[in-house]
């Protein structure tokens, strides 16, 4: 790794020698910023930004100092010192020279980095700008600070509309999609919007995320054909929205060490149509990771924990990533380099190739190892031994050999057995065998040297010659020939230079300096002789294919001769443009294969060939015009047979008229430096060279004094149209101005008839409601009488419910009352029969027993008599008496028992009359109670209608007397029962108290 130190210069190269960044970090240059005070210190760099072509790049510190990074210059330069810290920049205005800069004082002005002057100072911001989005075209510009976007025409540099929101909501970002004219504004309650930039109608706005994984967004990326939105925040997850479809379609969960993403930006590749498939994402730790958003995988990452990035910045065309280091540095990151293992292709079959040392050189000793196996696979880890084989050759056949070994380790024979056995060589490995067979150098410094000499003056204006679609493929092709012109003066007046060298450019266009070398080569070696005859083609090289053409087909030759075609139409078209005219892509492929694996002279050979196989369309033609189109378009041909052609041309044409006795053998650029091409009429070129300039000069003269008389015309025309202008204005004004007066009378008018039906309206109005408020105060007053009717019946109905209420109440008690008299009398009835049944029966079973007694007392004093007769006499007498009295207490006994028992009863059944006494009592009192109450409600409600009712008072007097006597009357029932059920209730105690 490369580290340049800016110090206090103010322009340098970044590197002095040729990079060659790592596959495991891919840095190709460090960059800081250092003083060389009496206490040095580092300025950090704060914010970067690439220009359209993604070869440069702007970038400012903390202190304002703006540099300007050169990569494919390999220079430095500062362009401004603002003296205060820059907080956004944008480099892809319309005019290239110019950017933008966003300063903490929340201005932004534009500079001009040619010229280094202030082209305009934009102000309107109250708050730090921190983005900066440019329109494709370059005409807008949307600056975005926390509370406001600005929308900024930078043709006028006046600002276009501004977007002002609720503090409390805040903006997030608003930026151009690219390659489109909408406007998407992100806000911090994850509202996003898109806007048309014209109009600024909203056209949709994205719907809410899903609450299972709803987050905060903070961050967003797009890709370059604007269909999908990349947004993360504070959590590991990223949402992927479909802009089309207006819908969330995918959700990434990054590694768990990611806790929070820092910025996003997508990588893009020149073969993706714009649909970027890889997304950069920079984390909190900063580590930037950059994954595959199809397959989600991670692909490689830049950072770590040790040199964390603060923010990066990737290149337009993505072979460059500039990241701002946590240290204050500037990192250029390779993407080529990173994705090195990525896109590596497969080991070849052959592995290693061993040789030994010149020196030891011995004819037994000479061996070549040659290591074969399988390509490793991670999952088959049985297959992967290698077998060895050492082959021994003998020494004069490895001479004879040395000439065909090539620099890569391949050998030209055996690339032309390859060759001729397939007719082309792998699309795999076709570059890889072309730049073994030319040789190549690869010298870098020199080739640097070239381009640093910039874009020759001989092809300033190449795209109106040869208008290009690709600007790309059409930059590159004006630095090639910029480089062969700076190489050799005559290639600059070389008309068909472009023609000659597209083909390779279309081919080496991601690698100018292979490209470059390739056509040199081509130059060298098979475009020998061309220059001698300059500016006038090679009358010599004509020559050549005209005898060969003679030799092999005499009547094609005299056809051509017949019809007045000479070697400038049948062969010069296809040697000035190498066959890519009149061959496809895949056809041109195969038969450069087998020309750069041949001697020079096989181009030659082809013309010949072309014309022969296609002999039958030509000798059909007979107008010039066929000629010529069919020389430079595309014809029904096989090429395979045209090489053929060739091989059997080269090997039977006769040596005096073969070309390889008159063009030498192969011959490589050198090393180090590239080889001096004089070969050309050196007068011819300078005198054009002075000619050229002299007529560039009275040129630039004459269209800058064109241009003076043109500004002229242009201001005389301006300010003639300003008047015209004025006068149809100030007479439109007039005409204006009489139109309102017009219409002002007319509307004066118009509001006079309105207020006079205005002032009716409000009279029929007022009247209707003078009708409207009787109507209402009659109903009112009907209704409130109705209501006073409604209530007085009311309470009647209530009164009478009440009194009927308490009709049957006390039927219904005194009917209870009976009832329970009625059972009391049967319970008595029954009890006393029980009573006498029962003694009946003891009665009874006693006399049963006192009767067997006696007989058994009978025929025990019969059967003893005699012998007991005198003794026992006086004890029979106790004996009888003592069981008279026993008998006598037993009978009192069960006598007192009864009574008691039925006390007993009595005195439950008197317990229970008394508590339904006291409930009768009670819902007598709650009767009285309600009562009551209704009497003191109608007093009160007679209280409130005396004036009313005066009539009825004789009525309700005689009312209150009658319910005062059956109140009276009621009262002194009720009294009479309870103190005769309390009498009842005091006897059984009273005659118990006696009898105990």
């Amino acid at each position: 790794m490369q580290s340049t130190d800016l110090g206090n210069k103010e322009s340098g190269k970044l590197w002095h020698r040729k990079p060659s960044p790592a596959a495991r970090d891919g840095i190709i240059v460090n960059i800081i910023h250092s003083t060389s005070d009496y206490l040095p210190k580092v300025l950090r760099f704060l914010n970067v930004a690439f220009d359209s072509s993604g070869d440069c790049l702007i970038a400012g510190d903390h202190q304002g100092n703006i540099y300007v990074f050169d990569l494919y210059g390999n220079r430095f330069n500062l362009v401004q010192r603002t003296a205060q810290a820059c907080t956004a920049l944008a480099f892809n205005l319309r005019r290239k020279s110019e950017f933008l800069v966003a300063l903490a004082d929340y201005s932004i002005k534009c500079f001009d980095r040619v010229t280094k002057e202030l082209v305009s100072w934009m102000r309107g911001h109250e708050s730090s700008v921190f983005s900066i989005s440019v329109h494709a075209s370059g005409r807008y510009a949307i600056t975005t600070s926390s509370d406001t976007a600005q929308l900024w025409d930078l043709d006028t540099f006046q600002r276009k509309r501004k977007l002002n929101i609720l503090q409390s909501v805040g903006i997030q970002k608003v930026f151009f999609l690219p390659l489109s004219n909408t406007i998407l504004s992100c806000f911090k309650d994850n509202s996003i919007f898109a806007w048309e930039c014209d109009t600024l109608s909203c056209r949709y706005q994205l719907p809410a995320p899903p609450e299972s994984s709803s987050i905060l967004y903070k961050v967003f990326a797009v890709t370059r054909d604007g269909r999908i939105l990349a947004a993360g925040g504070k959590s590991n997850h990223l949402h992927l929205w479909c802009l089309e479809a207006k819908q969330l379609f995918r959700i990434i969960q990054m590694p768990t060490k990611v806790r929070a993403i820092r910025h996003l930006e997508f990588l893009p590749d020149s073969f993706d149509a714009g649909s970027n498939q890889v997304l950069g994402v920079l984390s909190q730790d900063g580590v930037m990771r950059f994954v595959n958003i199809q397959t989600c995988k991670l692909l490689f990452e830049i950072g770590s924990l040790d040199e964390g990035i603060s923010s990066s910045v990737i290149s337009p065309h993505g072979r460059y990533i500039a990241s701002i280091m946590e240290n204050g540095s500037l990192n250029i990151y390779s993407v080529q380099a990173l994705t090195q293992e990525i896109n590596k292709p497969p080991p070849p079959l052959v592995k290693v190739i061993e040789d030994l040392p010149k020196s030891k050189l011995n004819s037994g000793d000479l061996k070549i190892k040659v290591t074969t196996g399988r390509v490793l696979r991670p999952a088959k880890s049985r297959e992967n031994k290698i077998q060895t084989r050492i082959l021994k050759q003998d020494l004069a056949g490895s001479f004879e050999n040395k000439e065909n070994e090539l620099s890569d380790g391949l050998n030209k024979k055996r690339l032309q057995v390859l060759l001729k056995g397939y007719g082309e060589y792998p699309m795999k490995y076709r570059m890889f065998i072309w730049r073994s067979l030319l040789q190549l150098p690869e010298n870098h410094t020199a080739f640097s040297s070239l381009e640093d000499k910039g874009v020759h003056v001989a092809f300033l204006n190449l795209q109106q010659k040869y208008p290009i679609k690709s600007r790309k493929l059409l930059r590159v092709l004006q630095r090639t020939l910029s480089a062969l012109a700076h190489w050799s003066a005559i290639f600059s007046d070389t008309p068909y230079l472009p023609l000659l060298a597209f083909p390779f450019v279309k081919l080496f266009q991601n690698n100018q300096l292979i490209c470059f070398e390739v056509v040199a080569t081509l130059i060298i070696n098979w475009c020998q002789h061309w220059f001698e005859y300059f500016p006038n083609p090679p009358i010599n090289i004509l020559s050549m294919i005209e005898n060969v053409l003679a030799f092999h087909d005499k009547d094609l030759l005299q056809h051509f001769i017949d019809h007045n075609i000479t070697s400038q139409l049948y062969a010069w078209p296809l040697l000035e443009t190498v066959f890519s005219e009149v061959l496809t892509r895949e056809e041109w492929l195969k038969l450069f294969d087998n020309v750069f694996s041949n001697h020079p002279s096989f181009l030659l050979m082809t013309v010949v060939a072309y014309n022969i196989h296609c002999r039958a369309p030509l000798l059909n033609c007979s107008l010039k015009d066929d000629f010529e189109y069919f020389f430079h378009h595309r014809n029904n041909l096989d090429i395979s047979v045209v090489i053929r052609e060739v091989y059997h041309l080269m090997d039977t044409t006769p040596t005096d008229i073969h070309p390889n006795s008159m063009l030498h053998v192969f011959v490589a650029l050198t090393k180090g430096q590239y080889p001096v091409f004089n070969q050309y009429p050196k007068f011819i070129v300078d005198y054009q060279t002075q000619e050229r300039e002299r007529i560039r000069i009275d040129e630039l003269d004459y269209l800058r004094e064109r241009q003076m008389v043109e500004d002229m015309q242009a201001e005389v025309d301006q300010q003639r149209v300003e008047d015209e202008a004025w006068y149809q204005k100030q007479e439109l004004l007039r005409k204006a101005e009489e139109t309102r007066r017009e219409l002002l009378l007319q509307e004066e008018e118009k509001m006079i008839q309105q207020r006079q039906r205005l002032a009716s309206v409000k009279r029929e109005l007022k009247v209707k409601e003078m009708h409207l408020q009787d109507a209402t105060r009659r109903r009112f007053l009907k209704l409130q009488q109705d209501q006073r009717e409604m209530e007085l019946r009311r309470l009647d109905d209530e009164i009478e419910r009440k009194v009927h209420m308490r009709d049957r109440e006390i039927a219904t008690t005194a009917k209870d009352l009976e009832m329970r008299h009625l059972e009391l009398e049967s319970q008595k009835r029954h009890y006393e029969k029980n009573l006498i049944g029962n003694q009946e029966a003891v009665a009874k079973e006693m006399r049963e027993d006192a009767n067997a007694f006696r007989q058994k007392v009978d025929l025990e004093e019969h059967m003893f008599h005699k012998l007991i007769e005198t003794d026992q006499t006086q004890n029979q007498k106790t004996q009888k008496l003592i069981e008279e009295n026993l008998a006598k207490a037993g009978q009192a006994c069960l006598n007192a028992d009864w009574r008691i028992q039925a006390l007993y009863k009595q005195r439950c059944d008197d317990l229970r009359r008394n508590e339904c006494y006291q409930e009768v009592a009670r819902l007598l009192r709650e009767n009285r109670r309600k009562e009551t109450e209704v009497l003191d409600a109608m007093m009160g409600e007679e209280a409130k209608k005396w004036e009313e009712a005066k009539e009825k008072d004789f009525h309700l007097k005689s009312e209150k007397k009658a319910s005062a006597l059956a109140d009276a009357s009621r009262k002194w029932f009720l009294e009479k029962e309870i103190n005769g059920a309390l009498e009842h209730a005091e006897r059984p105690y009273s005659k118990e108290r006696n009898d105990a």
